[in-house]
């Protein structure tokens, strides 16, 4: 039998020429319901590539101020309005301008998990896939300053040997993964595959047979025979695992791993806001377009 929530998000869905993206992190049930489930920046590139009118964005805040940056035809709206990031709201634009006269000549990298206005004041945007090109891209005597993530940027540097600065954001949810509990986990299931997202801190990273972004984790268990993998990520990403691979099993790293921002939408918010068309999510044109130039530039090197 057919939910009836689900009838209903379907039913306004065509009615609105709607799309709806859900990241990898949200709930099994809102994965389900929508029409491309990925990473932050893919899902809002997938979307610019439709026809759609309306875009129901279930992720978080910044995703959805991209969405509406690389998509101005059409609009967007989030299930829940408080649905922030933690690590974004850990820096502003203010606190960037500040820092960088303290750094008059440094080349500002700036991770996709930040807000528009942040973007706007780096100068080359990366994302978790990418950043290790992006920064290898950076002539070897300019000076980085690596935001708002300072385990992202810690992994980069340790790949590339370089010196960089950091700001002092990270990921709650990937931070409470820790090292014994990974240790833990492999010794109950030795011949298990380690596999986790650079957001971690750098002690999980060294325990990881494979470190990857929310996308490369996905696809990574199809590129060997391993039977068995522990996921050092947020939990939402092992609903698609064990969707794409049903013959395989996925121990999360630790259920602590939880990101309750990511989990405010649920399917009764995505009916509400197909119905009511909100909550809209708009990014002030001056600010849209020096954003999308830093995106822009990420996208021309990658």
């Amino acid at each position: 039998m057919t939910d009836p929530i689900v009838e209903r998000i379907s039913e306004l869905r065509k009615k609105h020429n709607a799309i709806i993206l859900a990241h990898n992190y949200q709930r099994g049930e809102i994965q389900d319901v929508a029409d491309f489930v990925g990473d932050s920046l893919g899902l809002s590139q997938q979307a610019a590539k439709t026809d759609a009118d309306l875009i129901v964005f279930c992720g978080v805040h910044f995703m959805a101020e991209t969405a509406a940056m690389l998509c101005p035809d059409k609009t967007v709206i989030m299930p829940d309005e408080n649905a922030g990031c933690p690590m974004a709201a850990m820096i502003t634009a203010r606190e960037l301008r500040e820092k960088k006269k303290l750094y008059p000549d440094v080349t500002v990298v700036c991770y996709v998990n930040s807000t528009a206005a942040v973007k706007a004041e780096s100068d080359i945007c990366c994302t978790s896939a990418n950043a290790t090109k992006i920064v290898a891209s950076i002539p070897k005597d300019r000076e980085i300053l690596f935001v708002p993530d300072k385990s992202l940027g810690a992994y980069v540097a340790s790949c590339l040997n370089r010196k960089m600065i950091f700001w002092d954001g990270y990921c709650p949810s990937h931070h409470r993964i820790l090292s014994e509990h990974v240790v833990q986990l492999k010794s109950e299931h030795p011949d298990a595959k380690i596999v986790v997202h650079p957001e971690c801190t750098p002690d999980v990273i060294a325990l990881a047979d494979h470190v990857a972004s929310t996308t490369g984790i996905i696809k990574y268990p199809g590129s060997n025979h391993t039977k068995e993998f522990i996921v050092g990520t947020e939990i939402g990403i092992l609903h698609r695992l064990r969707q794409t691979y049903p013959d395989k099993t996925f121990l999360p790293a630790t259920p602590l791993s939880d990101c309750p921002n990511m989990k405010l939408n649920t399917l009764e918010k995505v009916m509400w806001s197909l119905e009511d068309l909100q909550f809209v999510v708009t990014v002030p044109e001056e600010i849209a377009v020096k954003a999308r130039k830093t995106i822009q530039q990420m996208l021309d090197l990658s």
